[in-house]
């Protein structure tokens, strides 16, 4: 479907939310029993959007359900409008705007207290709210958060960021491993055997490694605890940033120097175009503050 869009009757709140059911179970019957509605009316409430829209956001063509492309572009903006209402009408935070920064691991690394303690001293009124949300963008695309603390590059349009610093990466071995004892490695070292990759919120893919180079086999996981789990149970390697292996130590993971790999980019992001939190700058000002003032110790 590909139609005008309809000038009826307004898009009401609640058919964010039913899209948003219906896009988290592609299923409509756990749809309804999440929203403590009927079949018909999250299906009827469903059609509406889509008329109104004029674009069809679920493709119902097969037994199983999922979004079109045009679901899946519209999901994200459905999630952070009903994300901003749902803020907006908080009581507990009526008098205080928390600043929420979201982060998928390791979150500012070594400077992460310093900024902490210092945004405290300086903002008390305004709570920063450190959320680890394992997503690509930590939430920031969904509306989750109002920044977000990434690494690497993000290419989740709607997104304006700047780089921070740049940390060195660390290859992550079995403890008990063949590899545990050295005392650097290179990427050669790691495609000998199976790679852990963290597909959904990692910043390391087979592209790491020269095209005829590769890892035979990799293990996928989905956040970075799955990740520590797969290497100390000597499933596979794995490459993350230096900031990790302070973080998240763990007894069965061994970090080692990797010589040949190059660095990731530190970044601060948020919403383009979007009014955003009021002390964004502040926090921003804050951050590149911290990082100089490490470089200079």
């Amino acid at each position: 479907m590909n139609e005008a869009p309809s000038t009826g009757r307004p898009v009401e709140l609640r058919h964010l939310r039913a899209f948003l059911a219906v896009a988290d179970e592609l299923n409509i019957t756990r749809a309804a029993a999440r929203l403590r509605l009927t079949q018909p009316a999250v299906s009827r409430t469903l059609a509406a959007l889509e008329r109104h829209l004029g674009v069809r956001l679920v493709d119902r063509s097969t037994h199983h359900l999922a979004l079109t492309a045009d679901g899946v572009a519209f999901r994200d903006k459905a999630a952070a409008a009903v994300a901003a209402f749902d803020e907006a009408l908080d009581p507990g935070r009526l008098r205080t705007w928390p600043l929420r920064l979201g982060h998928a691991w390791s979150a500012f690394g070594p400077y992460t207290t310093p900024l902490l303690r210092a945004w405290q001293e300086r903002h008390p009124g305004t709570p920063l709210e450190l959320l680890r949300i394992d997503d690509r963008t930590a939430g920031l695309t969904r509306g989750e958060v109002d920044a977000a603390l990434l690494r690497g590059p993000v290419d989740a349009p709607g997104l304006v960021a700047e780089v921070l610093f740049t940390e060195v990466r660390v290859a992550a071995v079995t403890a008990d491993g063949p590899l545990a004892g050295r005392a650097s490695l290179a990427l050669a070292d790691l495609a000998e055997g199976p790679v852990v990759l963290n597909t959904v919120s990692g910043t390391t893919t087979a592209g790491l490694w020269p095209p005829h180079a590769r890892p035979a086999t990799t293990v996928t996981v989905g956040n970075t605890d799955d990740w520590l789990t797969a290497i100390a149970a000597g499933r596979g390697s794995g490459v993350s940033t230096a900031s990790t292996a302070t973080l998240h130590p763990h007894t069965g993971v061994v970090y080692i120097p990797l010589d040949d790999a190059p660095g990731v980019p530190v970044l601060l992001a948020r919403r383009d175009n979007a009014p955003g939190h009021p002390a964004l700058p502040e926090l921003a000002a804050l951050a590149r503050e911290i990082v100089a003032r490490g470089a200079t110790h």
